[in-house]
């Protein structure tokens, strides 16, 4: 059997947060996409992915807007039963996104309305140990979470535009202070965006969730990118992705979608992708 084709087989089971614990625990790279509907979401559980975020990106890639904010609970709603109907076996992961989690009532709300109107098997969050009070009721009620530190796109105008977190020593303690918070508070993965490669590697080392990287190095647990940039859409993509697309089945796998989401999935399970070029 090829590396391809033992990364297309079917899932076989569900992916779970304990599935998730034991990759890992066993050194196998998680591969992960964002996605919006039916279609695309078939077409990555078929091409082996494990994990799919309905992440509020898809107020930019989705909707036309210039930022996430705009995005709202009910949009979310929408886009995770689009998903879910398109998957058995893949682990759906809904966002929390702008001013849906500011107290903890609220979020535990929301969280539960992604749950049962979208089936989200997970919801994920931004924010740092602020939102340890968040986490730890979400974990209480059984609602698994996905925290999300480095570069946090809701809080772009605070920021001041989408830049690489965690460059200077400060930054690096803080954001392990942050991340341990949320892990002893009860989250159950961390997505590190536009964090310096070394930091997430530190990071994915010392804690005991799985770190889940998109423009963090490959040193993470497993890597995540927006759909729409692994195939190419996406007008002026970010120094992180890769247009599998374009590779041709030359590259391997299959033709089309499914074959260009078939490369992210191999090169991702076998450390190629991200190399050095897609890192900070």
């Amino acid at each position: 059997m090829s590396p391809t084709d033992a990364v297309v087989a079917p899932l076989g089971a569900p992916v779970t947060v304990a599935r998730l614990a034991a990759m890992k625990a066993a050194g196998e790279p998680i591969a992960c996409l964002t996605a919006y509907d039916f279609s695309f979401a078939a077409a990555s559980e078929r091409a082996g992915v494990e994990l799919l975020l309905v992440g509020d990106s898809l107020g930019m890639v989705i909707q036309g807007y210039e930022t996430t904010l705009p995005v709202t609970v009910d949009d979310i709603i929408y886009h995770t039963r689009c998903v879910r109907r398109g998957v058995r076996n893949v682990l759906v992961v809904a966002d929390m996104p702008f001013m849906s989690h500011t107290a903890v009532e609220l979020g535990l709300h929301n969280a539960g309305r992604l749950m049962k109107e979208g089936g989200a098997q997970m919801v994920k969050l931004e924010g740092g140990a602020e939102q340890a009070a968040l986490v730890a009721r979400l974990s209480e009620n059984g609602i698994p979470v996905c925290a999300h530190l480095g570069l946090k796109p809701q809080r772009v105008h605070k920021l001041g535009g989408y830049r690489v977190q965690g460059r200077t020593a400060a930054e690096e303690q803080a954001m392990e202070a942050d991340a341990r918070a949320l892990e002893q508070a009860g989250a159950d993965l961390l997505i590190l965006e536009c964090v310096p490669a070394p930091l997430a590697e530190h990071l994915a080392a010392v804690l005991r969730m799985p770190v889940v990287g998109i423009g963090a190095g490959g040193g993470c647990d497993g890597q995540i990118l927006v759909l729409h940039d692994v195939l190419g859409v996406t007008a002026q993509p970010p120094r992180f992705a890769h247009d599998f697309l374009s590779e041709g089945s030359e590259g391997g796998g299959g033709t089309g979608v499914v074959g260009a989401l078939q490369r992210y999935v191999v090169a991702v399970k076998g450390r190629r992708f991200p190399a050095p070029q897609h890192s900070f």
